[in-house]
């Protein structure tokens, strides 16, 4: 991989958008080796947890706008369908926790990639901006699903049409982000969350990340039989039996993610 760094440890993908010199900026190479990695960490069954983040200053300031008029007129749905959508796709999809490591500005695409993420961890240096108004385009990457379900409707309009540059510790306060820490210990307060996710029963996570999305969508009948459905798997999985196990030996569970 050219445009980003990927290592596994203890459970935990890292995986680090690395073209800090355009701040993370989105070219082919970079959209379609993120998909590779999002694919090896869903795999990889070692993986409890991806974390997601940016190399330098930056978590990604969105689309290279000089890469993309260097290969002349595209279609942007086209780009849209090959390039971001199967990411967003990759995250939602994915039966781990995904946490993005929100380390600077996240613009753009790169504020829909944050978005897109199941926690989210913010230096107080760090920065989200739909910047799409700004050049006449669109919200895309998913950020029009995120953005109204997180902040609610008025807040997601004024966001997305006048382009407001949200600090960090305004995106707290929005719901944008989990945690605002300064900048020196956004590192360990990353690493806190992503060990307690490689130790939990992965499998009832990924379940309810799935939950969570059908929750907002579907309504009470749809999402109260689905919950069944998810329960009778959970309750016949490993990880169930060695939790109730512990419980009643009253230790700490060792859950293996199954």
């Amino acid at each position: 991989m050219t445009t980003l760094l990927m290592e596994i440890q203890d459970g935990i993908a890292t995986i680090t958008l690395n073209r800090p010199e355009v701040y993370n900026a989105f070219n082919d190479p970079l959209s379609y080796e993120l998909q590779d990695a999002l694919k090896k960490a869903e795999k990889d069954e070692t993986v409890r947890v991806v974390i997601l983040t940016g190399a330098g200053k930056a978590f990604s300031s969105g689309q290279d706008l000089k890469a993309s008029m260097a290969s002349g007129k595209r279609d942007l749905s086209e780009s849209l369908h090959q390039r971001y959508n199967p990411i967003i796709r990759a995250i939602r999809n994915m039966p781990k926790p995904v946490i993005c490591k929100l380390n600077g500005v996240a613009a753009g695409a790169g504020c829909s990639l944050a978005l897109a993420c199941d926690l989210v961890i913010a230096s107080e240096e760090a920065s989200m901006i739909e910047i799409f108004v700004n050049i006449a385009l669109v919200l895309d990457s998913g950020s029009s699903y995120f953005l109204p379900r997180t902040v609610g409707y008025h807040k997601a309009f004024e966001l997305a049409t006048k382009a407001s540059k949200v600090s960090a510790i305004e995106a707290l306060q929005l719901g944008l982000v989990n945690k605002v820490v300064p900048a020196a210990e956004l590192d360990a307060a990353v690493a806190a969350e992503a060990e307690y996710y490689a130790n939990a029963p992965t499998k009832a996570i990924g379940m309810m990340k799935k939950m969570l999305t059908k929750g907002m969508t579907e309504n009470l009948d749809a999402v109260l039989e689905y919950e069944a459905y998810c329960q009778q798997i959970a309750g016949n999985s490993a990880d169930n039996a060695e939790g109730i196990n512990a419980f009643l030996e009253k230790r700490k569970p060792v859950f293996k993610g199954i």
